[in-house]
């Protein structure tokens, strides 16, 4: 029975606004059944999907449903709930907040709304500061264009848990999403107080904190570096530059071209700062200005890209884990000079994250966390050293995908943070007659050249997806010690991590990690926010191209699965 094809009769007697009414009227068969295959999958990281017409995209029903379900969970567990909400510069980013007021009101949840788009650790940020019971970010990261999204966040602030999402889920799934969705008028439910918008003083009390990460401890550093920044037209333009221009740092060039707010990023389809397009206009400028660091952040601003000078004076674009070790490096440092590291130091990273961050946090005394990815579960671990009365043993928390955190202020990544650590990081190298390149090179002299590559693979519609299912259950079934795949690029499978069994005190987690030869190890994962596989490849060697080579060789190995 194709029952999607009765839900998709239901919205087109329903759907009333008259742009998803028109999607509906033209969709073909194919489309049909793609847009009304399932709902919208809602887990730990709220919704995420392509915006349009139907149960599995993100438009202002599902949305209203979800918005829904979690004020009848936030009803049930607080005796008088409140939520946080903001939203980006996507395409109906400001319409969806709207929308999810407008629920969370007519439900009797107190509302208090960002007036204008901002970053998403600004909505974790209020849900503390303003003691609320939930936050919302409407937000797909970095994803194209035509993606939307709503994140989760639990009164901690941090991203929702598997177990309140799935209590959450609960409360969504019982609802008919045109029958049981209360809604009041967005203007006169923010005449009635029921909807209130956040004051700049809270904007305020983020940047102060985000300014006092600095771990220079009253030293001096070359501030008058030439910095090219770009928001890649999302949220970061405010509260990054008035960060560093309050911090004293004045020669700032904007990339203007993606300077303003625009959900169609024109000049950046993948306006993500790991992928070396979205950097290319950033680089233009760099070059034009002769500039001594790029910066480019996402837009949700919850990472950032990029770019210094090699030793030949070109332009090199670092990875996430390579800026990682040098934050960690330069922060316990810099602790550590000035006897500022505190007890017991704990450092948190994903495991798919580079190792090599371990033996750096080690030589100083740092113990590290090791979590699922997600950086919802290095917000966790915050939370847990807060139960412990132990926040200040927290020195660092970073992930491989350009997502760093240096304090308990919020519990995401945050990338305005994360913007001013590496501008003052650059100054005090610079300062030092050093820089940031160099001090790569001396990390890497020291522990070793280690390469961390990341390789997706898309699986689109309901094929794709039946399609991933059985690629995770062949890697599960043929690869390990004694199996048919007994090794990955000439390097012998040693151990198989099976997140699967709530390893380590872990959550349960469809993810593999392959512990192979020499220090090198593959973790496979299917995305929990896209219809992708991610493969994380890491190897350890004496020199880049020896480590280059021998990750080609995994890869083949990997995507011989794969086909």
């Amino acid at each position: 029975m194709l029952l999607y094809k009765d839900e998709y009769q239901c919205w087109l007697e329903n759907a009333v606004e008259d742009d998803l009414h028109s999607l509906l009227r033209k969709m073909s068969q194919e489309e049909i059944e793609d847009a009304f295959y399932k709902n919208l999958a809602f887990g730990t990281g709220g919704l995420r999907g392509t915006i349009g017409a139907g149960t599995n995209r993100m438009n202002v029903y599902t949305v209203a449903k979800a918005s829904q379900g979690l004020a009848d969970y936030l009803v049930k567990k607080f005796s008088r709930p409140s939520v946080v909400i903001g939203f980006d510069s996507r395409i109906k980013s400001d319409v969806f907040a709207r929308t999810a007021a407008s629920v969370f009101a007519a439900n009797g949840v107190l509302t208090h709304l960002w007036p204008h788009l901002n970053p998403v650790p600004t909505v974790s940020f209020a849900v503390r500061y303003l003691s609320a019971s939930a936050g919302i970010m409407i937000t797909a990261s970095h994803n194209p264009s035509k993606y939307n999204g709503y994140k989760v966040y639990g009164e901690d602030g941090c991203q929702i848990t598997t177990k309140a999402a799935a209590e959450i889920l609960g409360e969504i799934e019982k609802l008919d999403i045109f029958i049981d969705v209360k809604r009041l008028d967005f203007d006169a439910a923010v005449s009635e107080g029921k909807i209130t918008y956040i004051s700049e003083d809270v904007l305020t009390a983020f940047i102060e904190n985000v300014k006092n990460q600095s771990v220079l401890f009253g030293e001096k550093v070359n501030r008058d570096a030439s910095i090219v920044y770009s928001p890649l037209n999302g949220t970061g333009l405010i509260p990054v530059t008035r960060t560093l221009k309050e911090m004293g740092y004045t020669n700032i060039t904007l990339v203007e071209e993606q300077r303003l707010p625009d959900g169609a990023f024109p000049t950046c389809p993948y306006p993500n700062p790991e992928i070396r397009e979205a950097m290319a206009l950033g680089l233009e400028y760099a070059r034009r200005c002769n500039a001594d660091l790029l910066l480019a952040t996402d837009p949700d601003c919850d990472r950032v890209g990029i770019a210094v000078k090699d030793d030949r004076g070109e332009y090199v674009l670092l990875s996430g884990n390579e800026t990682g070790l040098l934050l960690l490096d330069y922060i316990c440092s810099q602790r550590a000079k000035h006897h500022k590291m505190p007890d017991n130091p704990v450092m948190v990273k994903t495991i798919v994250t580079m190792d090599l961050a371990e033996r750096i946090a080690a030589d100083y005394g740092v113990r590290t966390v090791n979590v699922l990815t997600g950086f919802k579960y290095i917000g966790e671990q915050i939370g847990f050293l807060e139960q412990a009365k132990k926040t200040d043993s927290f020195v660092f928390g970073f992930e491989e995908s350009y997502g760093y955190l240096s304090g308990s202020y919020v519990r995401d990544k945050d990338a305005v943070a994360g913007a001013f650590l590496i501008c003052e990081m650059f100054s005090y190298y610079a300062a030092h007659g050093s820089s940031i390149w160099e001090k790569l090179q001396e990390l890497f002299s020291r522990y070793g050249y280690c390469l961390n590559t990341l390789h997706s693979y898309e699986f689109d519609g309901p094929a794709g997806f039946e399609k991933m299912k059985n690629i995770m259950r062949r890697f599960h079934e043929e690869a390990g010690p004694g199996k048919t795949l007994a090794s990955l690029g000439g390097k012998k499978i040693l151990k198989v991590l099976d997140y699967n069994q709530g390893l380590d005190g872990l959550p349960k987690s469809d993810v593999l990690k392959y512990l192979l030869e020499d220090n090198c190890s593959a973790v496979i994962r299917p995305s929990g926010t896209e219809p992708k596989l991610k493969v994380y490849i890491s190897v350890s060697a004496k020199t880049k191209a020896e480590a280059q080579e021998v990750e080609r060789k995994v890869v083949g190995d990997v995507e011989r699965v794969l086909r």
